[in-house]
């Protein structure tokens, strides 16, 4: 398949290299076609290296070829991502102003147009209209998704993932007339909300340079707190021995052992909406800690006496059971959880549920390269009753929405009807 690919000015254009990668490794040949603009955010170097073709942007370059009309004539579909506003009204308004307007102008393949821009452009009413008319004239256009944009602003505007780019070119090119949005939920449903997240794993010290930990890398944690800020919430996140950056306007606690996660717990969560505890907490610590190096000795074993930690996810729950928070906060557990002879993990997720009483527990397999780290998660979500009302699978963005997506209608269904008159 011959692929045209029209890059215009927006930040998001370094998500579209993974794009020309991928089709290039799909056996596509791609044409990369650059606005000026464009080559502010990646150079025309980049285009050229990862689509082994030129990447040029001025219609009279290669004039005895008449390139600025070959290129579209030639294409088997048009991909234009990220789409500014900009070249949304030009295209609109049947400019050929560049070589990507006249290449635009000169093709009958289908056109695919990704917009990405700060919400407000996006939403403004000659956007809008502009959008409307490409659409009127077959143009398929994918919406742009909801998240976190350039600064500190969030909402729809966000360029799709470059996975998702893909499978709409692929299903738009084969006729299938596919236009997917990366989200259908409505931008800040989670608005005002305030979220206490915790992430990462602790460490219990056993000398002054050894620990007992777990292999929780914070991914999931972090995740959630993003997919919060991006619907709109005020999101606190309490990291347990994780580098990973948080998103802007994330306030991020470092803490290391249980005991300090239980503390940092106890100062921050009794005024939040929201507390999801997905740290993975060690279950025990040693009973005592050496200031100073244990030194090996090959001939004898060495012993360690443990004892358990701070049950923290219970603490929450029976503080707010005493009234110690405000009211009608919403818990949440996590539980990684492997299966035995005793029982799926499934069976030891229901049973954790009913024995931690938090609103909602969610539980994922983990081991041999499962759960842990950035890799896709599986989870499936329990009540306190031990029913299960959700599952998801995906990326740890796509799981964490949808496990927000879940605690809305939890909240949603709990909150107190409105008088009648």
């Amino acid at each position: 398949m011959r692929v045209l690919l029209g890059v215009t000015g927006g930040i998001a254009a370094y998500k579209v290299a993974t794009v020309v990668r991928r089709l290039t490794q799909d056996g596509h040949t791609v044409r990369v076609v650059p606005t000026a603009a464009s080559l502010n955010f990646v150079g025309r170097a980049t285009w050229e290296a990862l689509s082994a073709q030129p990447a040029t942007s001025d219609t009279f370059a290669n004039v005895p070829s008449v390139e600025h009309v070959r290129l579209g004539q030639g294409a088997d579909v048009v991909l234009v991502a990220p789409a500014t506003a900009d070249f949304l009204a030009a295209y609109a308004h049947g400019e050929a102003r560049d070589l990507l307007g006249n290449a635009l102008l000169a093709t009958a393949a289908p056109v695919v147009v990704a917009p990405a821009m700060h919400t407000e452009m996006w939403l403004h009413p000659a956007t809008q209209a502009n959008v409307a008319t490409l659409r009127a004239r077959g143009v398929h256009v994918i919406e742009p998704a909801v998240g976190r944009l350039t600064g500190p602003d969030s909402g729809p505007g966000r360029l799709p993932e470059p996975e998702d780019l893909l499978a709409s070119l692929y299903a738009i090119a084969a006729g299938q007339g596919v236009e997917t949005s990366s989200t259908s939920r409505a931008w800040g449903d989670l608005a005002d909300l305030r979220v206490v997240i915790t992430a990462g794993g602790t460490r219990e010290p056993i000398d002054a340079v050894r620990f007992l930990g777990n292999h929780s890398t914070g991914h999931q944690g972090f995740a959630l707190a993003e997919a919060a800020r991006e619907r709109g919430a005020q999101v606190r996140l309490i990291a347990a021995n994780t580098s990973l950056p948080a998103g802007e306007g994330i306030e991020v606690r470092a803490v290391s052992t249980t005991a300090e996660l239980d503390d940092a717990v106890r100062e921050e969560a009794d005024d939040a909406d929201v507390v999801i505890m997905a740290a993975a907490v060690a279950d025990f610590r040693p009973d005592q800690v050496a200031d100073v190096k244990i030194k090996k000795n090959a001939d004898a074993p060495l012993t360690l006496t443990l004892v358990p930690t701070q049950d923290i996810l219970a603490g929450l729950v029976q503080r707010r059971a005493a009234g110690q928070t405000v009211a009608g906060q919403t818990v949440v557990g996590f539980g990684a959880e492997t299966g035995d002879a005793n029982g799926s993990v499934v069976d030891h997720g229901r049973a954790k549920a009913i024995r931690k009483g938090a609103d909602l527990l969610v539980v994922n397999p983990v081991g041999n390269g499962v759960g842990f780290g950035d890799v896709p998660n599986t989870v499936t979500m329990f009540t306190a009753t031990g029913d299960v009302v959700a599952t998801a699978a995906g990326t740890k963005l796509d799981v964490a929405h949808a496990i927000w997506d879940r605690i809305a209608a939890l909240r949603a269904s709990s909150a107190p009807s409105a008088p009648t008159a």
